[in-house]
């Protein structure tokens, strides 16, 4: 539970908490992962049919160098070949046409020979496997052995082929010198002794021993063994399919849909502008939630939640009311500004009503300022009586004030009781249509009325129009300075609450906290009124009996007859009825 008695400070980021929060939002984009999941139980059905009627053959080949002694553990074979090439070479057209032609495979069908065919090789060692895949099982072998079998065959003619190069090479060196040792051979038998024979004696013996080494090598590469491999596994038919099963594929494809939907989600919410939990209204406001109100019955009852059936608004009510009496910021000036973000100020005006009567419950003299002079309505939605003249409306004299002003301005010295049922009761300022609403709100008067929590044992609760739509609320944050966010946080954007924190910081105020609350059921509420009935009366017109909608326990309110009215008295703006709250 966030502490309120503290100054406002950015809520320190703990980072399993954040985690979890995170993955709670996750969860909120049920949909895309939904979606993903479907998408991969889709693919699974499509792998386990695909896969259905696909058999695989293996055959193994160990690949050997070329060697005089194939004991001599100084050769390296892995020097001597290059693997990667023979893998290569094992692919290619050259094999699969060698293949081709001993199964009997025509041009036509030539692609799809060499599409089945695969070739890896297994780390750390110098053998080529063959896995070769087709739709029966002993064609997959057959054709499997075949392409083993044309790749061993190519590769022993291509060694061949080099080594007959090489020996014709060496021989053809050999030839010339070979004929020269001949020619000299001759000469020295027709010379005579001498210094002459001499010399050709030893160009005879260099020549003999250049002979003689060609002849070793070509010796050397005819004594080669050129085995190219052996097979050391041969291919044989399967006797299974080499898919998965269609319960696997769709286990598999299941968990690849849940992993597609989980980073779609995340993408969504990486890119999603609105605040997604409470932790991100916290740490965009730098105050803390103090409450959100119950889904069903948010804004979809009369506007005190006191006597309702389901006690669970009203309880939201008090604890946000109780964690605000505990704050040393509210608790210095107890001067409440409730405002919400932007659009409706429905919402807002039925925290402020009740948290007025949440204070009053606890004994506090309570002042509820509706500041709102473009839409007032609360005057027409609270069930009001007309009680003697609190202290509110008192002059700075100290006199009554009386019933209107003449210049008609607001505030004019009216107010209601507000019959808050077991709560009490608690004073109302109603709003009233001003030509200058900013002179309205910055008068003398106002602030007079603002001015009266500094008594013992009072509190004052405001009322503003949103804060992003209107400066109103602003022109009132250096007299009250605690305001109190009411919003749907999938409704607003982060970037909106952080400009709200930032304008009232500016203007001198202080955020204490925030009230979340989910989407108004606006259509409902619509069939829910009484489109028969006559509108609530306004403020200043006379009181006229009208039909209260259906509620629990309707309390009867008493109102004086047409004739005994008296001007002033504070029953000209008595409602008769609790109007249901609508679009302000």
């Amino acid at each position: 539970m966030i502490e309120t008695n503290r100054p406002a400070a950015a809520p320190v980021d703990d980072e399993p908490d954040l985690l979890r929060d995170q993955f709670r939002q996750l969860l909120r984009y049920r949909r895309l992962i939904g979606a993903g999941i479907g998408v991969g139980l889709l693919g699974g059905v499509y792998l386990g049919i695909s896969t259905a009627d696909t058999y695989v053959a293996t055959a193994d080949v160990v690949l050997r160098a070329p060697t005089d002694d194939p004991f001599n553990p100084s050769l390296a074979p892995d020097k001597a070949i290059n693997i990667g090439s023979e893998r290569q070479v094992a692919l290619s057209s050259s094999i699969a046409n060698e293949a081709a032609k001993k199964l009997g495979v025509s041009a036509k069908d030539f692609a799809a020979l060499r599409a089945g065919l695969q070739v890896t090789n297994p780390p750390q060692t110098m053998v080529l496997r063959f896995t070769y895949t087709a739709d029966s099982p002993k064609e997959a072998a057959k054709r499997a052995n075949a392409m083993t079998e044309a790749y061993l065959l190519k590769r022993q003619e291509s060694l061949d082929a080099t080594r007959d190069k090489m020996v014709k090479g060496y021989k053809e060196q050999r030839d010339p010198i070979a004929k020269q040792l001949d020619e000299t051979s001759k000469e020295i038998a027709r010379m005579p002794a001498g210094a002459g024979r001499d010399a050709a004696s030893s160009a005879k013996t260099d020549l003999q021993s250049e002979v003689g080494s060609y002849n070793t090598k070509i010796t050397k590469l005819e004594a080669l063994d050129m085995t190219p491999g052996r097979v050391t596994s041969a291919a044989t038919a399967p006797t299974a399919t080499d898919g998965p099963g269609i319960v696997m594929s769709l286990a598999l494809g299941a968990a690849v849909g849940l992993a597609l939907g989980l980073l779609a989600a995340w993408v969504r919410l990486v890119f999603d502008p609105a605040p997604r939990s409470e932790g991100d209204v916290a740490r965009a406001l730098r105050a803390p939630v103090l409450g959100y109100l119950p889904r069903d019955r948010t804004g979809g009852g009369p506007l005190l939640a006191a006597g309702e059936a389901d006690p669970r608004l009203a309880e939201e009510y008090r604890s946000v009311a109780f964690r605000l009496a505990y704050d040393s910021r509210f608790a210095d000036r107890r001067r409440l500004l409730v405002v919400a973000p932007r659009g409706s100020s429905e919402t807002a005006a039925a925290v402020a009503v009740n948290l007025a009567a949440s204070f009053a419950e606890t004994g506090k003299d309570v002042l509820l300022i509706e500041a709102d002079l473009r839409t007032p309505v609360l005057a027409s939605q609270l069930p009001t009586d007309a009680g003697g003249r609190p202290r509110w409306s008192q002059g700075q004299s100290g006199a009554p004030a009386p019933g209107r002003h003449a210049d008609s301005e607001w505030p004019d010295g009216r107010q209601l009781v507000v019959d808050a049922g077991e709560s009490g009761s608690f004073d109302l300022i109603p709003g009233d249509r001003a030509r200058n609403v900013p002179r309205a709100l910055t008068s003398a008067r106002a602030t007079r009325l603002i001015s009266e929590a500094d008594a013992p044992n009072s509190t004052v609760v405001v009322l503003a129009p949103p804060v992003l739509s209107y400066a109103d609320a602003l022109a009132l944050v250096d007299r009250v300075d605690g305001v109190l966010v009411v919003t749907d946080p999938r409704a607003i954007h982060r970037t909106d609450l952080i400009r709200i924190r930032e304008l009232i910081s500016g203007a001198g105020g202080t955020v204490l906290g925030a009230v979340l609350h989910a989407p108004l059921p606006g259509e409902k509420r619509g069939k829910g009124k009484d489109k028969g009935g006559p509108a609530a009366a306004g403020p200043g017109a006379p009181a006229t009996a009208a039909k209260s909608a259906p509620q629990p326990q309707p309390i009867p309110y008493e109102v004086a007859e047409p004739e005994q009215h008296i001007p002033g008295d504070g029953t000209d703006t008595v409602a008769l009825r609790t109007v249901r709250t609508g679009r302000r």
